[in-house]
């Protein structure tokens, strides 16, 4: 078996405009976050598209799988607490 020789894969992020969210737009190699920031704005911002960058070491994101569907999005239909449907306002009190 050849051995990986790649540096590690970064997944990056770019907000476009103040106060909107950061979306990923893809991923580049790097042997640490500076060089990581760096390459992603080589291949990312070429054309001043963004305004802030977020790199994360792929390894380090945690996610859910398939078939951890079931546990971690479990339907709500019994859980009439999370709706605001369940609480009632008294009489006479204004809605914020």
């Amino acid at each position: 078996m050849e051995k990986d020789n790649q540096f590690p894969q970064w997944e990056v992020f770019i907000q476009i405009k103040n106060g909107t969210p950061h979306e990923h737009a893809g991923s580049v190699h790097a042997s640490d976050k500076k060089m990581a920031l760096q390459n992603a704005r080589d291949i990312y911002t070429r054309r001043n598209e963004g305004r802030s960058l977020w790199v994360v070491k792929t390894d380090d994101i945690a996610a859910t799988s398939a078939e951890e569907e079931a546990e971690f999005f479990d339907p709500a239909e019994d859980k009439i607490y999370r709706t605001p449907n369940f609480y009632k306002m008294p009489k006479g009190s204004t809605n914020i």
